[in-house]
Formats: structure tokens, C-alpha cells, sequence
């Protein structure tokens, strides 16, 4: 690992951060599916196949307080971009305040805006994107174009990396991209899919 993947970016307490977590998981538990962040395993294991020497613009989709987000600040290029989009005032204000890195950027917004997003901080594509937004629990028609403008900015040979809690999604998932694979991890709260999505097989 690079001596720019060791840094640690500044963040709040755990145990504030699991607070607001939950609180907001009683408040709108569809949006969440489980009542306290990601677990170090689960985030291992999504974070993976990132190939970080490569990845100059990475997209998450429902950060929520930040864990997954920190994570790929420690590990990220000191050149690198990372767009983090939330529909949760609540989550938006707790991560402008805990997390103070340059590389990042907060936006307050939906996933179905990426494309639009990325061109405010004049980028067309994104390297990876990583989500752990409800897709199996939103409506229909908001998943198709989630995921049709997810794979659009996908950049060639780019990524789309998934966790969810069922299996609701995967149809859709493997309608819109061409290659999906997949994995489970047991040590989260819930039990966690993950799939690895592409817009064609990596060679």
C-alpha cells in the first residue's frame, strides 16, 4: 500500500455517527434497510476490486454516515475525486462536518442526477461507483434509471460495485449490465449481497 493510502481522513465519533444512524433508520427505514452502518467486513470485501492506482473518479451513491466513505478516502490517489451523493439532509450536514478532506465532495442530491453531477466538476465518467442505496425497495421506474444512467457514465472497463440485503435487485441489475457477479457476506448487520457490475466482461 502507497504511503498516500495509509493517511486517514478526519471523521467524528463512532459512537455520534451510530446514533444518527439509527435515529434516521426509525425515521425512514426503506431508505436504509438496516438499522446500523456497515460492518469493516462488508466493507472489505464491496472495496475489493478497486484498483486504486487506477481510480481517479470514484461515485458513492448513500453514503449515510460515512463509513464506506472513509474508507475509500484512506485508500483513495491523493489526485483522485470522490463524489458522494445523499438524499438524507441529516447524513449531507453530519458528513460536510466530519469529513474534511479535499478530495471529497458532499452533494445533496439523487443517484438518478449522476451524469449531471459529474459534469459540475467537469468529469463525464466515473471509474467506480459504489452503492448501497435500497434498490429493491424503490420504485420501479426510479431503479430503470438509476441504474440506465449508471452504466452511461460508467467510464470503459469501470465498475459498479453493490451491496444490498435480498436478491430484489439482481434481475434488473443483470438486464443492465453485461456482466454481474456476486458475493455474500454474513458478517453485517443485515447479511449482506454484493454484486460487481460491468458494462462488458473485463477481458
Amino acid at each position: 500500500m502507497n504511503d498516500h493510502q495509509e493517511r486517514a481522513p478526519a471523521t467524528a465519533t463512532r459512537d455520534g455517527s451510530v446514533l444518527l444512524f439509527a435515529r434516521n433508520f426509525f425515521r425512514h427505514p426503506l431508505m436504509l434497510g438496516s438499522i446500523v452502518p456497515s460492518s469493516r467486513f462488508l466493507i472489505r470485501e464491496l472495496l475489493s476490486p478497486i484498483d486504486w492506482a487506477r481510480a481517479r473518479v470514484i461515485v458513492e451513491y448513500g453514503p449515510g454516515v460515512g463509513g464506506i466513505t472513509a474508507e475509500i478516502l484512506r485508500r483513495m490517489r491523493p489526485d483522485a475525486l470522490l463524489i458522494t451523493i445523499e438524499t438524507n439532509t441529516d447524513f449531507v450536514s453530519y458528513l460536510r462536518g466530519a469529513l474534511t478532506d479535499a478530495r471529497l465532495r458532499v452533494i445533496e442530491g439523487s443517484a438518478e442526477s449522476v451524469d449531471e453531477i459529474l459534469g459540475r466538476f467537469g468529469h463525464s465518467h466515473a471509474d467506480y461507483i459504489i452503492s448501497g442505496i435500497p434498490l429493491g425497495s424503490m420504485p420501479a421506474p426510479l431503479r430503470e434509471r438509476i441504474l440506465r444512467k449508471t452504466r452511461a457514465v460508467l467510464a470503459p472497463h469501470g465498475t459498479f460495485l453493490v451491496f444490498q440485503f435480498t436478491t430484489r435487485a439482481l434481475r434488473d441489475l443483470k438486464r443492465t449490465f453485461d456482466y454481474v457477479s456476486r458475493k455474500f457476506e454474513p458478517l453485517n448487520v443485515l447479511p449482506a449481497y454484493l454484486f460487481f457490475c460491468q458494462a462488458a466482461a473485463a477481458a
